[in-house]
């Protein structure tokens, strides 16, 4: 009698493991799931901290895309030769494209050279003059002069 007792104690204990562990499994899934969503909106809260915190400044700020918790937020890339091509690729001077952006000339230079990186500001500015041809960037080149 005492034999069938502990091959009965026996056979619970293991349906009562392979239970919890599937238990478990969901419980650790729905957890990861979890961690991972907290880790996505803090991203998003420490941004938006940063942008009020620039805009309490008096920072004209580009306004990006809002993104969705667990998606990055979208980058503005820059590089100098890129920089110089485009201006080159538009035909202007360095002192005309530094009164486009509301730069001297100087920054477009030190930026061409690698020698500096543009603010957050300036890096919204030149997104939106890629896309533009010669001509409207002409255009675009006297409303920049009287601000």
């Amino acid at each position: 009698m005492a034999n069938m007792v502990t091959v009965l104690r026996d056979e619970i204990t293991r349906l009562a493991r392979k239970e919890i562990r599937k238990e478990m499994a969901a419980l650790k899934t729905a957890s990861s799931r979890a961690r991972s969503d907290i880790a996505a909106l803090k991203r998003l809260v420490a941004a938006q901290e940063k942008t009020i915190a620039q805009l309490a400044k008096g920072v004209n700020v580009p306004r990006a895309k809002v993104s969705k918790p667990g998606e990055k937020p979208e980058k503005i890339k820059f590089s100098a030769n890129g920089f110089r091509t485009l201006r080159k690729k538009l035909g202007f001077t360095m002192a005309e494209m530094g009164r486009l952006l509301d730069v001297s000339p100087i920054s477009i230079y030190n930026w061409e050279a690698g020698k500096a990186r543009p603010r957050s500001k300036h890096l919204g500015e030149i997104a939106s003059i890629r896309g533009l041809g010669k001509k409207a960037a002409r255009a675009r080149l006297p409303e920049a002069a009287e601000k």
